[in-house]
């Protein structure tokens, strides 16, 4: 049935689990990343490229797609998985991250938030009411309430505002998109570095009956070390049967904590980014394209890595390519980043549900991978 969540194991030691979440395009089996697809498309993939890799779910944005191309255009195509060619499932984020992100082009109030396009300077009002309305005509398989995401550091009263506002918008999103559709409808708890802060968003956010709840309000400033006391913290006040998505998360260090920490499902731009800028992730730490050392070198990125880059591509050549801008090293440098983020999200689960865990998330945290 549609939003069923299973726990199918647990990690002795930690909160990390191995779960199964119901969507209408597909179970998605968790711990998994998200390759975030902004605009309906993952940067530097085909369709048939994204397809081999097999993320369990892809992330889109509903505010770059209401700008442009426009809700009413995709749904006229047959919806966002028919526009986009991929048939699994897909998550929408709400906008409520362009917030943040686009702080000079936009203003908000307790009716919603009204942003400036940078495309043509014509303005977009979003309501809670409007947004997971484009989400549902989008037809996607996971939607998200719109939020308000402060940039920190923050004060007080900021955070505050942004707890208060987030939660009478999310209660207005469940309203307008009730349980029991095809559409699963996730709540974001806000609030800052402040644990008492999360603690009444998540309380408040609870009782209103979403499928999944998100943590959001991360990677806008704040030190990494503070963001993962934060999660370590809040998953747990989060219901055990639903789902916990921790929001544009983030380095493999970052996401193999988060996984101890109970969090499920997370996206974050660091590898297709990173491959865009010539750095590679790999299972003995970052790999910098541009350095001399591999001038060389005929060795592949990863020794241990079985994506299509590491069997058939040299460091010597990827840095030629990334050195003489040739477009090949994107797609490239992005299957292998994105192969060893989704590769890593499946041992996770492979290890919470063999016993093993301890031993994976030592292997990630002693590569040092925190490149983001």
């Amino acid at each position: 049935m549609i939003g069923n969540f299973t726990v199918m194991a647990r990690d002795g030691s930690t909160g990390a689990r191995a779960s199964e979440l119901v969507t209408a395009h597909g179970v998605v089996r968790c711990p998994a990343f998200m390759p975030v697809g902004t605009a309906g498309s993952v940067k530097g993939l085909t369709p048939w490229e994204l397809d081999r890799l097999a993320p369990e779910v892809v992330l889109a944005n509903t505010y770059h797609l209401l700008l442009r191309p426009g809700v009413e255009l995709i749904e006229r195509l047959g919806g966002l998985h028919r526009f986009m060619a991929w048939d699994g499932p897909i998550l929408t984020d709400s906008g409520g991250f362009q917030i943040f992100s686009l702080a000079g082009r936009r203003r908000y109030d307790d009716g919603g938030v009204v942003f400036r396009s940078h495309i043509d300077g014509n303005e977009l009002r979003l309501t809670p009411e409007g947004c997971v309305d484009a989400q549902r005509r989008l037809g996607t398989d996971v939607a998200m309430a719109l939020d308000v995401c402060p940039a920190l550091p923050a004060s007080r009263a900021e955070l505050e505002h942004a707890v208060a506002t987030t939660t009478r918008w999310a209660a207005r999103c469940r309203a307008a998109l009730p349980a029991g559709g095809g559409t699963l409808l996730f709540g974001i708890v806000q609030g800052g570095l402040e644990f008492d802060l999360r603690r009444r968003s998540a309380e408040d956010l609870v009782p209103l009956g979403f499928e999944g709840h998100a943590l959001g309000g991360f990677s806008v400033g704040e030190p990494p070390e503070a963001m993962r006391e934060v999660v370590n913290r809040v998953a747990p006040l989060l219901p055990v049967d639903r789902p916990r998505y921790l929001m544009g998360v983030g380095t493999p260090g970052d996401l193999v904590e988060a996984v101890a920490a109970g969090c499920d499902l997370f996206d974050c731009v660091i590898p297709t980014r990173n491959a865009r800028n010539g750095l590679l992730h790999t299972s003995r730490g970052p790999v910098v394209l541009k350095n001399a050392r591999w001038k060389l070198s005929e060795e592949p990125p990863d020794p241990a890595c079985d994506c299509p880059t590491c069997r058939r591509c040299s460091l010597a050549y990827l840095r030629h390519l990334y050195l003489a801008h040739e477009a090949a090293v994107v797609v490239l440098a992005t299957v292998h980043n994105l192969h060893y983020f989704l590769s890593l999200m499946r041992r996770a689960r492979w290890a919470i549900m063999s016993g093993r865990f301890a031993e994976v998330r030592g292997e990630v945290l002693a590569a040092g991978d925190a490149g983001g």
